[in-house]
């Protein structure tokens, strides 16, 4: 169960599409940092909203790995599988509202109607105005306003502009197939949960202005948002699970320094730690966030996660 609190809040949102890599345990470390040091709360939530894409067995493995990380969560763990109800209630508001309708275009009619506009990547609106039923066998979609440009101030990357209709248009809330989509999710349980800090990777930046949009179209605060740099392998590809990421493994001392070097801090600042609970307390008492670089950063070659680095 997600319950307000006055007390500000930071969160750790992963998908149980499979385990926890190097780039993950960056965007843990940064966000628990960051909500830590600032006397936040730290929520757990699995985002276990697309059934399909989910590996057996990924989402009690997270949460053994975080353990043994030695990150410690506020509260129970929260999984959006069992949150339908809070979505359902968002989108009638939306409905009531004026701001929601549904959709039958397939993949294939999108991108042949946008290919003849202006902005091609973006859905062309071509059900906006046709009154499909809100409870047919339809995408739901939100109805963007005439102004949909959205400015930001990352805390690392700066200043972000983005035009949300000219980026993707009226984008899904629910999806065809009954699931629900991220941007809905995540808006929802952030603020029902009172998240006040979002920390993750700079992949989501320009998920953001949409997300601040729903926030606004479901009068919902708008958090304060940093974007952590990506680690990316060899190939410049951001390392994750589509890019066969090795998993974390049960020698969780030396990782953890290599990600608090990759996030910029102080090389010596926790060089002394021995344990892992060692490892947090000098981190906590050292944590500077604005060290953080923009990135995209290289991946650690396996040396450099067998061994922590020197202390300099």
């Amino acid at each position: 169960m997600c319950h307000q609190s006055p007390v500000p809040a930071g969160r750790f949102a992963p998908s149980p599409t499979g385990l926890l890599h190097f780039g993950s345990l960056i965007a843990a470390m940064g966000s628990y940092l960051q909500a830590r040091s600032s006397g936040a709360r730290w929520l757990l939530r699995i985002e276990d909203t697309d059934p399909p894409r989910e590996m057996p067995g990924a989402a009690a493995a997270i949460l053994r790995t975080l353990q043994t990380y030695g990150f410690r969560h506020d509260g129970d763990v929260l999984y959006q599988s069992r949150r339908a109800r809070h979505y359902d209630a968002a989108l009638q508001q939306l409905a009531r509202a004026g701001l929601l309708y549904a959709c039958d275009c397939s993949r294939k009619q999108i991108r042949e109607a946008a290919a003849r506009t202006a902005y091609p990547a973006a859905y062309p609106g071509t059900c906006r105005e046709r009154g499909l039923p809100l409870d047919g066998p339809y995408a739901l979609r939100l109805r963007l306003p005439r102004d949909a440009a959205v400015s930001l101030q990352d805390g690392i990357q700066g200043l972000y502009r983005q035009n949300v209709r000219e980026a993707c248009g009226d984008f899904v809330l629910k999806r065809r197939d009954g699931l629900y989509a991220y941007q809905l999710a995540v808006v929802v349980d952030d603020g029902l949960c009172g998240i006040s800090d979002v920390v993750r990777g700079a992949d989501l930046l320009d998920n953001t202005p949409r997300q601040i949009l729903l926030q606004q179209a479901l009068g919902l605060p708008t958090p304060r948002y940093w974007h952590l740099p990506l680690i990316v392998n060899g190939d410049g590809e951001k390392l994750s699970k589509q890019t066969y990421a090795a998993p974390l493994d049960d020698n969780p001392l030396p990782q953890l320094q290599q990600a608090w070097c990759s996030l910029g801090q102080r090389k010596a600042a926790t060089a002394g730690a021995q344990t892992v609970a060692a490892f947090w307390d000098l981190a906590l008492q050292h944590w500077q966030m604005q060290r953080i670089p923009p990135g995209p950063l290289p991946q650690p070659d396996s040396a450099d996660l067998n061994h922590p680095p020197p202390q300099v």
